[in-house]
């Protein structure tokens, strides 16, 4: 997914920039950046922190920039922020997000003469033509709205300039842009996460609505295109994504994880000695299980330190597989002899749950293993983040290439948690987990656990619509 910060101060703001990017760090494990705006002009440093922390890359950088106005980046696709001349002038930009259409962009941006020099793997930067877009227009505002109604995805920027930092969230609040504040001090902030501010020392003003566009300067937060009428609020944030201190969209993250495991408790009968949630995303919907059903929670299996990132997130399956078997440790003690659920955020493409965190389980003396995931299961990739590359790596869609011997295009009867399609699926996910049960959350508790209606959620991941 990525995620964006920015900062807006009286004094050197370079302490804060970094703090505060490196609090989105559990949202990416490739590429890091900052930039900040002083007496100099503007500063960047780019780092890959796909072998070692944030903390660890920027350090020294911090330290040596000096600036009024900063932002920064973590990100899984797009070195940055970069910075870019225009007509505007010259700005720093940091976008997160994915273009579905990018190739096409491209092209008709090539054949209008327009030049690319930012390269990531062999292809054009993302947040290079998401600059591109917008130098399109004739003010930037104009040309950020521009932008964001010529891409398919999901695009959230930070644009730093001499008049401050332009904030905008995607076009349809897919994911979170937050705005926060230090009053008395006449200090702005802007972020993906708002559960980075408190220890900052700021306090939340409001969350941007979808496309909506702020500008943050010393003066204040001045609004410069008002947010749109439909929202389409990425699901996912709650079930696995955001950091459990964090809230959007005045929803908790910890209390909604824990509404969804009080749910799947409530459909449940299995007999148990403990309940367990596999770390991190997984222990909220764990305690919430466990409340409502008053079976104890234990902990069979520990994250090593939190230096190792999430297995989801990292493209290459080799790292995904390295994380995976690193992270987490067993506790023999716990796990001997002992039946247990473990709920878990969600199956994608079950591959790290089968062949380390199960097996972890069994070889160190399980006797029965009972996995409750915290959503559905994923039935298409996401069109709006790099999470899920392709459709043939989930797990859903792999039960039904066996069930039907093909990539069936006809899977209506597999998204009906009721219907006898969706149990075979799910019986055949069971087997190939060598787990003792699944039970999946269906969809219509899993949203009423998050709490906002189903019409402001994104729910693609799910429904493909």
């Amino acid at each position: 997914m990525g995620g964006l910060f920015g900062v807006v101060s009286r004094e050197n703001c370079s302490k804060t920039l970094f703090y505060g990017t490196d609090y989105h760090s559990h949202l990416g494990t490739e590429h890091g950046g900052l930039a900040v705006l002083g007496k100099e002009g503007i500063q960047n440093s780019i780092h890959s922190i796909s072998q070692a922390q944030f903390k660890s890359r920027f350090f020294d950088d911090y330290k040596r920039m000096k600036g009024f106005i900063g932002i920064g980046a973590i990100d899984d696709e797009s070195p940055q922020p970069l910075i870019m001349r225009s007509k505007f002038g010259t700005y720093a930009i940091a976008a997160t997000g994915m273009i579905t259409n990018k190739t096409v962009l491209v092209k008709d941006l090539l054949n209008q003469g327009v030049s690319f020099g930012e390269m990531t793997g062999g292809g054009v930067n993302t947040v290079e033509l998401v600059a591109k877009l917008i130098n399109m227009g004739d003010t930037l505002v104009e040309g950020i709205g521009k932008m964001q109604d010529t891409i398919d995805g999901s695009i959230c920027a930070l644009i730093m300039t001499q008049e401050g930092i332009y904030a905008a969230r995607d076009k349809y609040g897919r994911f979170p842009l937050t705005v926060g504040g230090s009053i008395g001090e006449n200090e702005y902030i802007v972020a993906t996460e708002a559960s980075s501010f408190p220890n900052l020392g700021y306090t939340l003003i409001r969350h941007l609505g979808p496309g909506e566009i702020v500008l943050l300067s010393s003066r204040g937060v001045k609004t410069m295109k008002p947010e749109g009428k439909e929202k389409k609020v990425c699901a996912f944030l709650w079930i696995y994504t955001g950091d459990p201190s964090s809230a959007y969209e005045g929803i908790s993250v910890e209390k909604a994880r824990e509404r969804c495991g009080m749910a799947i408790a409530r459909k449940d009968d299995v007999v148990v000695d403990f309940v367990t949630g596999i770390p991190d995303s997984g222990i909220g919907h764990a305690i919430g299980y466990s409340m409502q059903s008053r079976i104890p929670y234990r902990r069979p299996l520990v994250k090593y330190t939190p230096g190792y990132g999430r297995s989801y997130t990292p493209p290459s399956q080799d790292i995904r597989d390295l994380v995976a078997t690193m992270k987490l440790s067993a506790i023999r003690d716990v796990i001997q002899g002992s039946r247990m659920v473990v709920c878990d955020d969600s199956i994608v493409r079950g591959t790290q749950l089968k062949n380390y965190t199960i097996k972890k389980l069994w070889d160190n003396g399980a006797k029965e293993i009972h996995i409750r995931p915290a959503c559905p299961p994923l039935m298409f990739p996401c069109k709006y983040t790099f999470s899920t590359r392709s459709i043939q790596e989930l797990a859903s869609r792999k039960a039904i290439r066996a069930i039907e011997g093909n990539d069936s295009e006809h899977i209506e009867e597999y998204l009906d948690h009721r219907s006898e399609k969706y149990r075979k699926m799910v019986e055949w996910i069971r087997k190939d987990l060598n787990v003792t049960s699944l039970k999946y959350l269906d969809i219509e508790d899993m949203v009423e656990a998050i709490g906002i209606p189903e019409n402001q959620l994104c729910l693609y991941c799910w429904r493909g619509c």
